[in-house]
């Protein structure tokens, strides 16, 4: 694969999707990279100043479906949703949890930091105080991202056959009770109804 006319940052971050799909976060590497796009691996370094980069530039990519503000709504329904939303977009990628727990711990990831703003906005609207609201937002974020990485990670002991670790049978359910606690448990804090 050669880089075309069009934005090669956008071509080099598609090809870095691409390996991480098929081939999971530790196959991800410049020189693999390098060799998908029939270039020097100092040409990559052209476009993304080291690896740290071109890995927070793929997980904004796979982020992207969860950073969309909702909408209007009760605060509880719009925490909801964008937990949802990141758990759908973390689950589109092999290893998509921790490749953005990595970057989000590492701070290159602008999607991340747009998820937790919109999760601290709607904690506002509960009530929570603006210097906690962030707070609020990194702490559901961390939820989603370690029941995803756990998900993952049980997929793939049972895909290599694993016999004694099965995936959670209802893993949607799971999770959804967990983000349901997350929310009952600010509701009381901040003295709202409990949905």
């Amino acid at each position: 694969m050669q880089l075309h006319k069009r934005d090669p940052k956008d071509e080099i971050v598609a090809a870095a999707t691409t390996i991480l799909d098929d081939y999971g976060i530790a196959d991800l590497s410049m020189r693999r990279l390098a060799r998908e796009l029939n270039i020097s691996p100092s040409a990559l370094y052209w476009h993304f100043a080291n690896k740290q980069q071109l890995l927070g530039a793929v997980a904004d990519r796979v982020l992207a479906p969860a950073c969309t503000d909702p909408g209007p709504g009760p605060w509880q329904w719009r925490v909801r949703t964008v937990g949802e939303r990141l758990r759908d977009a973390l689950l589109s990628h092999t290893d998509g949890a921790e490749l953005v727990s990595a970057c989000l711990a590492a701070g290159q990831s602008q999607a991340a930091t747009d998820i937790v703003a919109l999760l601290a906005v709607s904690a506002r609207q509960a009530g929570v105080h603006p210097d906690q609201a962030e707070q609020v937002g990194r702490t559901v974020v961390y939820y989603v991202l370690g029941f995803t990485a756990d998900e993952q990670s049980r997929l793939q002991w049972d895909a290599a056959g694993a016999a004694e670790i099965r995936p959670d049978a209802d893993p949607a359910g799971s999770f959804a009770f967990g983000l349901g606690l997350l929310i009952d448990g600010l509701a009381m804090r901040v003295g709202a109804p409990v949905t």
